[in-house]
C-alpha cells in the first residue's frame, strides 16, 4: 500500500499522524483510485487507522463512505474477516451470501480458513480448509465441505432436504526429508451428489467429473537389498452409479529382478548368467459398498481379503544369428480368507449361499517361449527433398502352455425341485481372487509391429543444415493368438493399433480396434464358422488432438514455443472446465497479476496481431455386434482456447459438440479485463443444467482484497 499525505507529524518512531491522506495500491504517479480521508494514524509496519473516508475513482469522488477503517500492515499472515459475496435472490433459495467467514493465521507453518453460505429458505453450507508447510519436510492442503440443502417449503409435497459433504486432502513429502521412504496422499471423497447439488458457485466446473479417486501411500526402499515395500489405501467412487470401492489397505512387497548365476562383477554373457528372477506379494482388504452404506458397519460385511504371490523367471538366447529366443516361466499362489458354500433349501425352493471365513488357497503356473527379430528396409529417392523412407518391422511369435487348474474346484448344487437340475459354482466365486479358469491353454501368439520414418533434405540445398528425420508412423501393431487345445473357436480377435503425429507434432492421431474372424448366432454368441469376408470390424476408436496458436505463425517466437509442448506434441492445454477460476475471491485475477507483476505492458490503441490459442479434441467410437448394422456410439468434438483482444482484454472459452446426439456439451466463457490496480472477471455458463454466471470487480492487492463487488447467478440444483 502507498500513502500520500499533505501534512505529517511524527510523534515517535512508532506513531505518525497524517492530514489529507490518500491510500492506494496503484503504482502510478497519478493513481487510478485511492481512499481519501482527512486524518489518519500510522504505526509503521503494523497498522493504519483512519476516520471518515471516501473512495475516489479517477479523481472522481464516489458516494461510498466508511465511518472509520483499519488497515493491517504486517508483513506476516494476519487473521481477519473475509467479506462474502451476496446473492439478491437469483435462485429459488431466496437471498443469501456465499464465501463469508474468517481467516486464522495459526503460525508461520499453517493457516485455517472457515467460510460459510446461508440462504433465506434455510439452506446453508460451510467450508473448512487449511494449508500447511514445513520447509524441506512436507506440505499439504486439507478441506472439508458440508452443505445442508433445502428445496421447497416445509409441509408441501415438493419439500426435500439433503446433507452432502466432500473431503479433500493433498499431502506431499519433500524428497530431501527421507530419500529411502516417502508418504503421499491425494484424497477426494464425499457424497456422489455433492457437486451436482452444491450451493457454491466455485463448484460448477466439478459437476463434469463423475468419479472420485483417493490414494494414501507409504513406500520404503530397503537399502542394500532388492526389496521395496508400499502400503496403500485407495478409494474409487462413481457418482452416477453411487458405487464405492476401497482397499483398506493394500500391502505390496516387490523384489527387483536378481541374477543369481551372473558372473563375477555382474557379467551376463551366456543364457544361464542372464537367467533372472523376480517376486511380488500383494495383500488386500477390499470393500465394495454404496453411498447409503458408506461410513456404516454394513460396508464391512461384504469385505474381501487375500494375499497373492507371484514369481517369474526368463532369459534370452541368440538363435540363428538374427533371432532372439526368450524362454520364460511364472508361478502364482493365491490365498483367500473368504469363501462360500451353497445348499438347496427345499422349503423355499431356492439356493442358499453362505459366506464363510477361513483360509483357502490354490496355485497356478505356466511356461512359454518367444522368438523375435528386427527387419529393416530402406527406400531411397533420388528426386525432391524426400531422400529416404525407413521401415522397421518387428515380428514376434510366442508359445505358452498352462494346465487345467479350474476343473477340480467346480462343485454342483441342486437349484430346483428337480434333483437333476444342477448349478455349477466354485467356493471362490465371491472371494478376492476368483478360481482359476478351466481347460488347458496351449496357445501360439503372433505380434507384428511396424514403424515408418522419413529423411528429408533441408529447403536450401546449399545450407549446412543436416537432414531432418520425420516420424511418419509411430506404430502399427497387430496381435492375435491361436489356442491349440481348444476344440473350436481357436483364433482370438485380431487387435490393432496405430498412431502418428503430423504438422510438426501438433496433431496427434490414434486409431485402434478389434477384428473378429468368426460369425455370430442370433443371440450374438460366436460360432465356429469364419466370416465370408474373413474379418468383421467389431470395435474401432479414433482420437485426435490438435493445438494451434498465433505464435505458430510468428517466426520470431517459434523457437521459444518448441520447449513449451506437452507429451503429445501440442502446446500446453488451457483450463478446459474453468477450474482455475475463483470468481468470488479473485484468486484467478491475482494469479494473472503475479505472473506479470514486474513486466511493463505497452498498450496500443489498435493492434493488427491479436494473440490467440485453440485446442481441439475429436473422438469417435464404432461398434458392430454382427447382428445389427454397425453404428457410431460416440462422436464428439471439443474445443477450448483463449483470445487476447488487447493487452488487457482476454476471453477464454471451452465447449464441445456431440455430433451423434446433436447437442452442445458443457460450455464456459470467461471475460477478464486488467484494470491496472483492479481486476474484472465475468464467468458465464450460457446453457445446460448448470447455466449460471458470476461477475467480479475488485482490487488486486491482497491488502484491500475486500474492496470488491461481485454478483452471481448460481445454477438451479433442483434435479428432480
Amino acid at each position: 500500500m502507498f500513502t500520500y499525505g499533505e501534512k505529517t507529524k511524527r510523534v515517535n518512531d512508532s506513531t505518525i499522524y497524517v492530514r489529507k491522506i490518500r491510500f492506494t495500491t496503484s503504482e502510478k504517479e497519478n493513481p487510478d483510485y485511492y481512499i481519501a480521508t482527512d486524518k489518519a494514524k500510522l504505526v509503521p509496519g503494523k497498522k493504519i487507522i483512519v476516520g471518515l473516508s471516501n473512495l475516489v475513482l479517477a479523481d472522481v469522488p464516489t458516494p461510498l463512505f466508511l465511518p472509520f477503517a483499519y488497515f493491517p500492515m504486517s508483513e506476516t499472515s494476519v487473521s481477519g474477516f473475509l467479506i462474502p459475496a451476496f446473492d439478491t435472490g437469483s435462485s429459488n433459495r431466496g437471498i443469501g451470501f456465499q464465501n463469508g467467514g474468517y481467516y486464522f493465521a495459526l503460525s508461520d507453518y499453517a493457516d485455517l480458513t472457515v467460510l460459510g453460505d446461508a440462504y433465506s429458505n434455510g439452506s446453508w453450507g460451510t467450508r473448512i480448509s487449511s494449508n500447511y508447510r514445513s520447509r524441506y519436510k512436507y506440505s499439504g492442503i486439507f478441506s472439508l465441505n458440508f452443505e445442508n440443502i433445502i428445496n421447497g417449503i416445509r409441509g408441501f409435497e415438493d419439500y426435500s432436504k439433503s446433507n452432502n459433504f466432500n473431503i479433500r486432502w493433498s499431502h506431499s513429502q519433500d524428497a530431501k526429508a527421507s530419500p529411502n521412504s516417502r508418504f503421499t496422499a491425494s484424497v477426494n471423497v464425499g457424497s456422489s451428489s455433492f457437486f451436482r447439488e452444491s450451493l457454491n458457485q466455485l463448484n460448477v466446473s466439478q459437476t463434469q467429473n463423475n468419479t472420485f479417486n483417493s490414494s494414501i501411500n507409504y513406500s520404503k526402499t530397503f537399502v542394500g537389498t532388492p526389496f521395496n515395500m508400499a502400503v496403500t489405501a485407495s478409494h474409487q467412487q462413481n457418482t452416477n452409479t453411487e458405487s464405492i470401492t476401497m482397499t483398506l489397505p493394500s500391502l505390496t512387497l516387490n523384489m527387483n529382478r536378481v541374477y543369481p548365476f551372473a558372473g563375477e562383477g555382474g557379467v551376463k554373457k551366456n543364457p544361464i548368467q542372464k537367467l533372472g528372477f523376480n517376486y511380488n506379494m500383494q495383500g488386500q482388504y477390499l470393500i465394495n459398498t454404496t453411498d447409503d452404506e458408506f461410513f456404516t458397519s454394513k460396508m464391512f460385511k461384504t469385505a474381501k481379503s487375500g494375499v497373492q504371490h507371484k514369481t517369474s523367471t526368463n532369459t534370452n538366447i541368440k538363435a540363428f544369428k538374427y533371432f532372439t529366443l526368450s524362454p520364460n516361466a511364472s508361478y502364482q499362489e493365491n490365498w483367500n480368507f473368504n469363501h462360500i458354500s451353497k445348499e438347496y433349501d427345499p422349503i423355499n425352493n431356492e439356493v442358499v449361499t453362505d459366506t464363510l471365513t477361513g483360509f483357502k488357497t490354490y496355485r497356478t503356473y505356466n511356461a512359454g517361449v518367444s522368438l523375435t527379430t528386427n527387419i529393416y528396409g530402406t527406400f531411397n529417392f533420388k528426386k525432391g527433398r524426400l531422400k529416404a523412407i525407413r521401415h522397421t518391422f518387428r515380428p514376434s511369435i510366442s508359445y505358452s502352455y498352462r494346465p487345467d487348474f479350474g476343473t477340480k474346484f467346480i462343485k454342483e448344487v441342486q437349484q430346483s425341485a428337480d434333483p437333476l437340475d444342477l448349478q455349477n459354482y466354485t467356493i471362490f466365486d465371491q472371494s478376492l481372487y476368483r478360481a482359476p479358469s478351466t481347460g488347458v491353454s496351449n496357445s501360439i501368439g503372433i505380434a507384428l509391429n511396424n514403424v515408418l520414418e522419413a529423411k528429408v533434405a533441408p529447403k536450401d540445398p546449399d545450407s549446412d543444415e543436416e537432414d531432418e528425420k520425420i516420424m511418419l508412423l509411430n506404430n502399427l501393431n497387430f496381435n492375435a493368438s491361436y489356442n491349440i487345445a481348444a476344440d473350436s473357436l481357436r483364433w482370438s480377435n485380431v487387435a490393432f493399433s496405430t498412431g502418428t503425429r503430423l504438422f510438426k507434432d501438433k496433431l496427434a492421431l490414434n486409431f485402434s480396434g478389434s477384428l473378429n474372424p468368426y460369425q455370430v448366432n442370433d443371440n450374438g454368441q460366436r460360432i465356429n464358422k469364419f466370416n465370408s469376408n474373413l474379418f468383421r470390424l467389431e470395435r474401432a476408436s479414433l482420437t485426435a488432438n490438435y493445438s494451434l496458436s498465433s505464435a505458430d505463425f510468428d517466426k520470431s517466437s517459434q523457437n521459444d514455443n518448441k520447449d513449451n509442448r506437452n507429451g503429445n506434441g501440442a502446446n500446453n492445454p488451457t483450463d478446459v472446465m474453468g477450474a482455475e477460476i475463483d470468481p468470488t475471491n479473485n484468486r484467478f485475477g491475482r494469479q494473472s497479476n503475479n505472473n506479470t507483476k514486474n513486466k511493463t505492458t505497452k498498450t496500443n490503441l489498435y493492434r493488427a496481431k491479436i494473440p490467440w490459442s485453440l485446442s481441439l479434441v475429436y473422438a469417435a467410437t464404432y461398434g458392430n455386434n454382427g447382428i445389427d448394422p454397425g453404428e457410431v456410439s460416440i462422436h464428439t468434438v471439443g474445443f477450448s482456447g483463449n483470445l487476447e483482444l488487447t493487452p488487457k482484454w482476454k476471453v477464454g472459452y471451452s465447449s464441445g459438440y456431440d455430433v451423434k446426439n446433436g447437442a452442445f456439451s458443457f460450455s464456459r466463457f470467461n471475460f477478464s479485463r486488467d484494470l491496472d490496480s483492479w481486476q474484472f472477471n465475468f464467468n458465464w455458463v450460457p446453457f445446460g443444467r448448470v447455466s449460471s454466471y458470476t461477475f467480479f470487480i475488485g482490487v488486486k492487492s491482497s491488502t484491500l482484497s475486500d474492496l470488491k463487488w461481485d454478483k452471481n447467478k448460481p445454477p438451479d440444483r433442483r434435479l428432480f
